[in-house]
């Protein structure tokens, strides 16, 4: 056994670091943030005991410059050195450079890193073992003509995949020569950027499969054992955005076979810390080794959930050389659990990358519910803090847990009705669309789930007229408890008070409904709702303790409890709610008699202005000054939080004069 560790520098930033922070604390252990130009008011940064500056902004000129890690280890004095997820995680050259120095990696082995975290090495190793894998080119790929060569070799679709990738960048789907050329370009940029190596290799694109990992566990001593599987088919552009364990296809006889076999993987490498061996599986659970990850993933917390294994402990344990004391029969498989990834990305403008100010950042509490259910919220932001551009656009990681999928599912929908994020855009609308969709909720998923469900980007979710009167009845309630507010003020300063109707009019989207309240016993208002367009009256029970000023709205509707999040407007509320943003007016009668005789307001014409979405690097110019362009075609290409995300496209045919 090595000696105990007793300092961490956490070569990483974001979330991973706090995460590694909580761990280390709870073992006794010290740690060293580092940071960037960017992050010197992180979250990371403050939590930590020490932090050292590292350099600029960029990745490229900081997190990825093995010298400026080396020498922030030289300062504080670290004997150990977590490298989280992505960055230098899978370099095994700084891998060496730390066992050189005496530092201890918590991670695997070089050996391991070098003969696994490599997706093509890891796959010809698979194959000499007798893994199944997925048909494809393992040799390097020279240039976009020799990626056309090989892709009709192997047989369209083709996977286009950076070989030291991971976290789904460096990664392209192609269906044709033309994507194939394009992809293999955007693939070796991104990987280049994200991880200063930009090899790319070729596999064949199996349509409809599931994603499905196994987490592996091991020691020094050559212990290996395998902590069942987490579903990840929820991806979107090869981004993982919702994941759970255990997997609701998996039956136990291929989970079974599916961990023996990453087992027998994992120690024919010596594998000596977590990983996780990934597959792609058919829908008759026929499985095929897709590649291993030789680090920390970012979907860890749901096996920590049902196994109630600390992860990053057993790396530091590992690490240190302590011998694993967990036997595969003391794995667990205790209930359900579900992360959802909170991502600064703007679900309706084609998930756009958003930056700026987090105005507002207010996570559900974490810990136990009064129903028995858990909410785990990973973060490494803070309300007021800044989302830039130069990183991966994760917010939070939100997980929650319950007895079975069904319980973690309704855990999971209220936490996300009660997360409050203001200031930028993000994927909470969808991640909670995602939550009511029925095939999420049978578990009839695949990687094609999101591609297939929202073809044409997601527009927000159509509540219904079922929804939409329990939401007019809520608004309908809070609307009257703020005006009632208000009469009491203004009376305490004149000597009469404003009448207060008891009848509102509401609009929720196309739908009108007439509302009458009356107080009832111990806090319960009813509502007595007409739909105009029937006038067939129904009556709701609604309890709540909201407060004029507060943005969630808890109530209870016939004594099921709901969270609408809002926000006060002239006449009503913004509000949100699973999936949908609604404009709900409220008014009364005779206001909302004169509402109906407005004009709509038309939106501008900006048809002839091209604009980038967001602030990012053009990376690649496509045309000349004075060239003729075509419509659709490319004319530049911008990259922002480490990808790729899309090219600037001639709108109309034109003459292109360009400045140089």
């Amino acid at each position: 056994m090595t000696k105990p560790i007793k300092k961490i520098l956490i070569a990483n930033r974001g979330e991973i670091a706090c995460r590694v922070i909580k761990t280390a604390r709870k073992m006794g252990i010290k740690t060293v943030a580092v940071y960037s130009d960017a992050d010197k008011n992180a979250l990371h940064v403050s939590m930590a005991d020490e932090a050292i500056h590292i350099g600029a902004s960029p990745a490229s000129e900081s997190y990825l410059v093995m010298d400026k890690i080396m020498d922030a280890i030289k300062q504080s004095g670290a004997d150990a050195v977590h490298p989280g997820y992505g960055f230098l995680s899978e370099n095994p050259v700084f891998a060496e450079k730390l066992k050189k120095a005496g530092v201890t990696f918590i991670g695997p082995n070089p050996h391991a890193i070098v003969s696994m975290g490599d997706k093509i090495t890891s796959k010809k190793l698979a194959q000499e073992a007798g893994v199944s894998c997925v048909p494809g080119h393992m040799g390097l790929i020279d240039d976009a003509e020799h990626a056309v060569k090989i892709s009709n070799q192997v047989g369209y679709p083709v996977m286009i995949k950076a070989s030291a990738g991971g976290g789904g960048k460096g990664m392209r789907i192609a269906y044709n020569d033309t994507e194939a050329r394009e992809g293999f370009q955007s693939s070796k940029n991104e990987a280049a950027n994200s991880f200063g190596d930009d090899r790319i290799f070729i596999e064949k694109f199996v349509e409809q499969p599931r994603h499905i990992e196994i987490q592996v566990l091991g020691d020094k001593h050559g212990n290996v054992i395998y902590l069942n599987e987490r579903e990840c088919s929820i991806q979107r552009r090869n981004q993982k955005v919702i994941e759970e364990a255990p997997s609701p296809f998996l039956t136990p006889q291929t989970r079974k076979a599916m961990g023996e076999q990453s087992v027998a993987l994992a120690k024919e490498v010596n594998y000596d810390s977590a990983g996780t061996v990934e597959f792609i599986v058919d829908q008759d659970q026929n499985f095929y080794f897709l590649e291993m990850n030789t680090r920390l993933q970012v979907e860890h917390p749901v096996t920590e959930m049902i196994t109630h294994i600390d992860l990053v402990e057993q790396m530091i344990r590992s690490a240190q050389g302590e011998e694993l004391k967990l036997k595969q029969e003391d794995v667990q498989m205790d209930g359900w659990a579900i992360e959802s990834r909170i991502y600064a990305e703007d679900p309706y403008r084609n998930f756009l990358p958003s930056i700026g100010r987090l105005r507002r950042y207010r996570p559900p509490a974490e810990g136990a519910r009064s129903d028995g259910t858990i909410v785990r919220n990973d973060t490494g932001v803070f309300e007021g803090g800044e989302i830039s551009m130069y990183y991966d656009p994760m917010i939070a990681k939100l997980c929650t847990w319950g007895e079975d999928r069904g319980e973690a599912i309704k855990a999971m929908k209220y936490a996300l009705d009660s997360f409050e994020l203001e200031g930028i855009g993000h994927n909470i609308p969808f991640c909670a669309a995602v939550m009511a969709h029925d095939r999420f909720e049978r578990g009839d998923i695949s990687t094609a789930f999101i591609a297939e469900e929202y073809p044409d980007g997601f527009l927000g979710v159509d509540l219904g007229k079922g929804h939409h009167r329990h939401i007019a009845a809520v608004c309908a309630i809070l609307h009257d408890i703020s005006a009632h507010r208000e009469a009491q003020i203004s009376g305490s300063l004149a000597n009469h008070r404003r009448h207060i109707p008891d009848v509102w009019a509401v609009q929720v989207k196309d739908d009108h409904f007439t509302v009458k309240l009356r107080d009832a016993q111990g806090g319960t208002i009813l509502a007595a709702i007409d739909e105009d367009s029937d006038k067939a009256t129904v009556e709701i029970e609604v309890m709540t303790r909201w407060h004029p000023g507060e943005r969630l709205a808890r109530v209870y509707i016939d004594n099921k409890p709901m969270v609408l999040k809002i926000k006060p407007r002239p006449e009503g509320f913004d509000v949100h709610y699973r999936g949908s943003d609604l404009k709900v007016a409220v008014r009364n009668p005779r206001a909302a008699q004169l509402a109906k005789l407005m004009p709509i307001k038309l939106a501008p014409d900006t048809s002839n202005l091209l604009l980038c979405p967001m602030p990012g690097v053009i990376v690649k110019v496509m045309v000349a000054e004075g060239d003729e362009v075509q419509d659709g075609q490319a004319l530049a290409v911008v990259e922002a939080m480490k990808m790729e995300r899309w090219k600037i496209r001639c709108a109309q045919r034109v003459n292109a004069s360009l400045p140089k």
